[in-house]
């Protein structure tokens, strides 16, 4: 493939490290749709080229050449689709529970970004239930086109060196201009469930069987019981999966069962489910379950808050870090790994734009000073689980021009995102021969790597 060092592809690879599809629908009035690449059994249509080259062109300044950027975009398209038809000959898969909590990721976004869900609900004329089917397929698509990338680049470094070039060689009148910033850490801690609990949950859920084992109707006590959200309005199916897309526990339980046989109470990261088997086809089989999420006591809460204060005042009284008493205690997968600090997904610095923050948070950080960390504060975690909360206000940047110095994190994530794109690639280019690629006439003008 060709190499993409210009000053124009410098700078995109700079501002968009990831393009994610949010919600799209291409008006057919707008573009007269037709296939425009096979990749084995995978298509490019026009208007998914279309839809994504507005994206794009609509994340940059002076484009010099649309049309080459279309082919570029057209390319990457290309790559992605390639990807996904290796993924299939390699059993690449995902986990639904990936799956689910992009998902849900998506969604909590478009709402904040729109105000309300009921604002999201009448702009799409859609129910939060049919707005997440519909991405579904688009949402997983992407999650294995990471998971081939991560497996062909995740031996890939950079030097200083290599980021000090990368960016000299953008611009000085490109670069761009940072609005104030703040590095802000949590301890997040749930607060362990007693036996006691989880004995009830299970004993509800055994209650539940022993209906259902009587006529009782399935579709509707998961109506009434099931805290599944995305299963509990459709009798609880969950439709066909393979194996490896659920929890182990969940599918090692449900690949035991026959036809219409329930299961015995299972219990996963999620919470206590009855499952049922619905149908199996082949390597695939579809399942429908209630889920019941035992729930901490006062008890429970009153421990935890203690033990978060007690957590606060030793790393007030300099006895250990925050930084490694989060990655020791904390309970969120998301910050743990970073010493519980929060990171742009953009930029991969923890010097986060306050603009970019949620309004919790901001207002939060708005009364604090820089260097302290907030009592325990009781919340629920995107999956509504009940859980606390310790915030640190690490540090305080004021708006500035981007440097090596106060932006290092930012330039390195850029220089790796470019020597990752060189290195897929390569890759494609490899393997492009494995399998059949047909490319429009209409595209023949774009000096596409496929072109022999």
């Amino acid at each position: 493939m060709k190499s993409k060092s210009s000053n124009t592809i410098k700078l995109f690879v700079f501002f968009t490290f990831i393009l994610l599809t949010l919600i799209s629908e291409y008006s057919a009035a707008q573009v007269l749709d037709k296939i425009i690449v096979k990749v084995d059994n995978e298509i490019i249509m026009k208007s998914e080229l279309e839809m994504n080259y507005l994206q794009v062109l609509a994340s940059q300044e002076n484009v010099s050449d649309p049309a080459k950027l279309k082919c570029q975009v057209l390319e990457t398209l290309i790559i992605n689709k390639l990807l996904i038809a290796k993924a299939e000959i390699d059993s690449v898969t995902v986990e639904k529970a990936q799956v689910d909590e992009q998902l849900d990721r998506r969604m909590a976004y478009f709402i904040s970004q729109i105000g309300s869900e009921e604002k999201l609900v009448a702009m799409y004329n859609k129910s939060i239930d049919d707005l997440k089917k519909e991405l579904r397929s688009q949402v997983k698509e992407q999650l294995i086109i990471q998971k081939m990338q991560d497996n062909i680049t995740k031996d890939l470094k950079v030097t200083p060196g290599e980021v000090k070039r990368f960016f000299n060689e953008i611009p000085k009148d490109s670069l761009p201009y940072f609005s104030t910033e703040a590095e802000i850490g949590q301890i997040v801690v749930i607060p362990k469930i007693s036996k006691e609990k989880k004995n009830e949950t299970r004993e509800q859920l055994e209650r539940i069987k022993a209906k259902i084992l009587e006529g009782g109707d399935f579709c509707k006590m998961a109506g009434i019981f099931s805290e599944d959200p995305g299963s509990a309005k459709n009798c609880g199916e969950l439709g066909f999966f393979k194996r490896g897309e659920l929890v182990p526990e969940y599918e090692g339980a449900a690949l035991k069962l026959k036809p219409g046989e329930l299961s015995g109470i299972v219990e996963s990261e999620y919470g206590f489910h009855l499952i049922q088997m619905i149908a199996r086809r082949g390597n695939e089989f579809n399942t429908r379950h209630i889920l019941i999420k035992p729930t901490s006591s006062s008890q429970d809460m009153t421990t935890a808050v203690m033990f978060l204060d007690s957590l606060r005042t030793a790393i007030l009284n300099d006895s250990i870090s925050f930084e490694k008493a989060a990655k020791k205690f904390s309970e969120d997968k998301s910050t743990n790994s970073t010493g519980g600090l929060f990171i742009d997904q953009e930029t991969g610095s923890s010097h986060i734009p306050m603009e970019k923050l949620d309004p919790v948070t901001f207002f939060l950080v708005d009364t604090m000073k820089v260097g302290s960390i907030t009592k325990p504060i009781p919340f629920n975690m995107e999956d509504g689980t009940e859980a606390l909360k310790i915030v640190y206000y690490k540090s305080k940047t004021p708006p500035h021009q981007a440097n090596l110095e106060d932006d290092y994190q930012k330039i390195q994530k850029a220089t790796l995102a470019e020597k990752k794109n060189n290195a897929v690639n390569k890759w494609f280019d490899k393997n492009k021969g494995e399998v059949f690629i047909d490319i429009d006439e209409d595209f023949k003008d774009c000096e596409l790597m496929i072109t022999q």
